[in-house]
């Protein structure tokens, strides 16, 4: 059964992604110019990426990321990214493997359009198909890290080692969204808190 969360959830969850997005683009604005940086000499091309996805309400968005791939990636291969894709530059394996390319994500979550924690978004294409019971997680707003985003951490490093071109369709994305429907059952302000410290253990384990 789905657990309603509190009424005063959703408001305390936006002042927390103002506030704590604000803070860290303040914190991190000396990242944002070297990264700008060390892409632009690299190939002169734009610093960052817009890629077509899918927020609450069906409601379509420009997800940011730090460009990783070189210019006119969408055009030399799929959409899908494996980690030994040689579409992904020098610098763009850095921003990866560090996650730094999701850092331009805290001004998605300015806009509104994401909050901290949700199901992370997908593409349209993949949206369209999605089951009526996964659609429920486009009830709320996508987040820059959640729980599926957790265990599937290393997601290109699976896509990797499959043979198979339909692996995500077929495996990865209902797994994935298997853990987002999780999410919406559970979802407080303190799972939440919970999922945010869990990202960052992530972030700084070596696994």
């Amino acid at each position: 059964m789905r657990q309603k969360p509190s009424p005063f959830y959703s408001p305390a969850k936006r002042a927390f992604d103002l506030a704590v997005a604000l803070a860290l683009l303040a914190v991190t604005s000396p990242v944002f110019a070297v990264v700008a940086w060390l892409i632009k000499r690299e190939d002169g091309g734009p610093v960052f990426y817009g890629g077509s996805r899918v927020g609450r309400g069906n409601k379509p968005f420009k997800i940011l990321k730090f460009r990783t791939m070189v210019l006119n990636a969408d055009k030399l291969g799929p959409a899908i990214t494996t980690g030994d894709d040689c579409r992904i530059t020098r610098i763009g394996r850095v921003l990866r493997a560090t996650k730094l390319d999701e850092l331009p994500q805290l001004l998605n979550v300015l806009k509104g359009e994401m909050s901290l924690v949700g199901p992370r978004p997908e593409a349209p294409v993949y949206v369209a198909l999605y089951t009526p019971e996964q659609r429920q997680v486009l009830s709320v707003p996508p987040g820059i890290t959640g729980l599926a985003a957790i265990e599937y951490r290393h997601e290109a490093r699976l896509l990797q080692e499959a043979t198979l071109a339909d692996v995500y369709e077929r495996e990865i994305m209902p797994a994935k969204l298997k853990l987002d429907l999780e999410y919406l059952r559970r979802r407080s302000f303190l799972y939440d808190l919970e999922l945010l410290a869990r990202t960052a253990l992530a972030l700084f384990s070596r696994d």
